[in-house]
């Protein structure tokens, strides 16, 4: 920040036009713990109000999650996957599940394929609306919350019908899933999306629209093409500066090349566009989800998962399984020595690359930009730590 040194000779320099001699101020924003996202730190150079640098500091939630999984089996490490990214409990359980029947050659049952594909839309669509919700209220609007929120609780009243849990799923098994789906359930799922298809617009009109979410949105924060190659930014971030790429639709894994998906993309890289880019994936995936209700409905009765032995031992070798979380890429590098335990399980977040793109896309902006800028980033702070 510009302050002057010394009101003595400086100040008669000033007033014969010559610059006042300055400094940078070092501010650091955190660490606290911003509501949803988690505890993260940036330090800041400023020169004024302007950012000249920032370095995202992270780490204070740690909790060494790729060890714990080495001294775990591969159902109880199962439990421990989900709550990286804490929005998108299901999904992250589909990488390691995924990893572990490549490895033992292992078919899921059709049936349970559906619904895995089924609920892993159904917990992309509540990430997605918890930050179409808060990332306004960051901003300055409250509203939008309240009505994001509504939507949610919608949808979690099934995902919480089918597992007994409202954030931590654990509901994906190795060979399929926990157990077979209650009486009626997919008729309650069909009528929780048409709800939240029909109110969603509610969510829109408040925002999409509003003067001043567009003065603080369009053409602030731009992130080029370029950039996100070289950080590796994956997901809507990336989807919204023009990077066409889903693995949803790229790299197909559970049923979804039976699916008619739409990638949404956006060209202007902006924290408008990421928002925008977010809410018209609400719409798709409540689409698929649709899709994959209809199909499960044609199915016949059968098997939900596959009989497992009592010691699970997964045959040595490796493999990389990755899938379309909601926030971008998330991946598992698995390697087994023929054990109960994995020799090592890495985990490729996407909140990780996400964020650290932040110390290209801040400097050059204000301060008040800043929260602008970080809230369209759509990062959950355990899933960089891990």
């Amino acid at each position: 920040m510009n302050v002057g040194i010394g009101a003595g000779a400086d100040a008669v320099a000033g007033a014969r036009g010559k610059e006042l001699a300055t400094e940078d101020m070092v501010l650091n924003i955190g660490p606290q713990h911003p509501s949803t996202h988690g505890v993260l730190r940036l330090r800041l150079t400023l020169d004024g109000e302007r950012i000249s640098s920032a370095e995202p500091v992270v780490g204070y939630m740690h909790r060494g999650a790729e060890k714990l999984f080495e001294v775990r089996d591969y159902r109880q490490i199962i439990v421990l996957a989900n709550r990286h990214d804490w929005l998108s409990a299901f999904a992250n359980e589909l990488g390691v599940v995924l990893a572990v029947e490549r490895m033992l050659g292992m078919e899921t049952p059709v049936r349970a394929v559906w619904t895995r594909t089924l609920m892993a839309e159904l917990n992309r669509v509540l990430s997605h609306l918890m930050f179409l919700g808060s990332y306004p209220l960051e901003l300055g609007a409250i509203t939008p919350v309240f009505y994001a929120f509504r939507e949610r609780e919608t949808l979690q009243a099934v995902m919480e019908e089918i597992s007994g849990g409202r954030m931590h799923y654990m509901f994906n098994r190795v060979g399929g899933l926990k157990e077979d789906l209650p009486l009626g359930w997919l008729d309650r799922v069909s009528v929780a999306v048409a709800d939240v298809r029909r109110r969603l617009p509610d969510i829109e009109g408040l925002i999409a629209g509003n003067e001043i979410f567009l003065a603080r949105t369009v053409g602030v924060g731009v992130l080029d093409r370029e950039t996100i190659m070289q950080y590796g930014v994956s997901g809507p971030i990336a989807r919204a500066s023009g990077v066409d790429l889903d693995l949803r639709r790229d790299d197909p894994y559970l049923a979804y090349d039976e699916l008619p998906l739409r990638v949404v993309t956006r060209t202007a890289g902006d924290c408008n566009a990421r928002f925008e880019v977010l809410l018209e994936q609400v719409k798709v995936s409540l689409d698929l989800a649709d899709s994959c209700v209809e199909r499960l409905r044609e199915l016949p009765q059968g098997p939900i998962n596959q009989r497992l032995p009592k010691v699970l031992k997964v045959p040595e070798g490796h493999t990389y399984a990755w899938t379309e979380n909601p926030l971008g890429i998330n991946g598992y590098y698995l390697v087994s020595r023929g054990e109960k335990t994995p020799w090592r399980l890495k985990l490729r977040s996407a909140s990780y690359n996400n964020v650290q793109v932040l110390r290209e896309m801040l400097p050059g902006h204000l301060v008040s930009d800043m929260v602008a800028i970080l809230g369209s980033m759509f990062f959950v702070v355990g899933d960089i730590d891990k």
